[in-house]
């Protein structure tokens, strides 16, 4: 049977997924599927202000819930405000299950503009935000999303952010914190103030310069969480992935999803979209098995993202 006959048209709504799996956040009761959403692009253009199609958020919102997804990455600076207020919107009150992963670091100005907002009155205030966006008394998961002075990881200290938030989580605001953009070495500066159970960071079949520390984390037992899992660049659309893609029958996509799901047991999925249709594809990657010789042919990806740039 071809993959192509789990995906699913666009009027039809899906359920009885795997998901991925289970993964438990280490030393937490948290026990999640592993390929959950990311909630940014429901917002408008440039992440700035509301969707196009309001209802259609909330459908999505809704439908990925419906389905089994029962973890959500948002942020109070996407809108800013917006994301935070059409999940309140489409789930309150929310399902017992349901953990909300929020990311405190950066602000949007007027200019739209993306800011550094890591001092300890922004954090504060951050986590207020969320918490009265999403109708919450506290926040299951809150990352510090470090903002260097260019785009990428960036070397630089981030213990006093960390130490803020590990304050905030000891006046029981916060249950447990993550990192986003960050290094190995800004990883183990911050477990040595708090525990830290996820780490968000740029990652998928062409760009994979986190491979050590994916391989850290799991032995930690601590989740890795890859942002722009889709890619968005061209080397995600070579040969290779189209062609495994159609001989599998799925969408590249959700091959590059897949492959994911099988780098290693500790990676969860956000994958976002403003889409119903786009949301089925996404959720019906985790139905996806890749062979052990596509594997091998699909890591091909890396090194011919290697060579493009030398």
């Amino acid at each position: 049977m071809r993959f192509k006959s789990l995906c699913f048209k666009e009027d039809r709504q899906i359920t009885n997924l795997t998901l991925g799996g289970q993964f438990s956040l280490p030393g937490t009761s948290i026990s999640i599927k592993r390929l959950g959403y990311g909630a940014m692009q429901l917002a408008g253009p440039g992440v700035w202000g509301p969707p196009k199609d309001p209802d259609t958020a909330l459908a999505v919102l809704r439908e990925a819930v419906a389905a089994g997804i029962d973890h959500i990455d948002t942020s109070d600076f996407y809108g800013p405000h917006v994301t935070n207020q059409i999940i309140r919107q489409a789930l309150h009150p929310y399902p017992p299950e349901l953990v909300i992963v929020t990311k405190l670091g950066a602000r949007r100005p007027a200019d739209r503009s993306w800011q550094r907002a890591n001092s300890a009155e922004d954090l504060t205030a951050g986590v207020h935000d969320n918490l009265r966006n999403l109708g919450l008394d506290v926040l299951d998961v809150v990352n510090y999303r470090f903002l260097g002075t260019r785009h990428g990881l960036e070397e630089g200290s981030i213990a006093e952010p960390v130490a803020v938030l590990a304050d905030l989580q000891r006046q029981g605001l916060i249950r447990h914190i993550g990192l986003s953009n960050v290094t190995a070495v800004q990883v183990a500066e911050a477990q040595a103030i708090t525990d830290i159970v996820c780490v968000q960071n740029n990652y998928n079949l062409a760009h994979r310069d986190d491979d050590t520390l994916i391989e850290t984390l799991a032995g930690q037992g601590i989740a890795y969480v890859p942002f722009f899992p889709l890619g968005g660049f061209s080397p995600l659309q070579s040969s290779i992935l189209s062609t495994v893609a159609e001989r599998v029958g799925a969408t590249t996509m959700q091959v590059a999803l897949a492959w994911l799901l099988h780098r290693s047991p500790n990676i969860l999925l956000i994958p976002g979209t403003s889409s119903l249709a786009h949301l089925r594809e996404n959720m019906s990657a985790g139905e996806l098995t890749l062979t052990p010789e596509t594997l091998a042919e699909l890591d091909g990806i890396a090194a011919m993202a290697s060579k493009a740039q030398h």
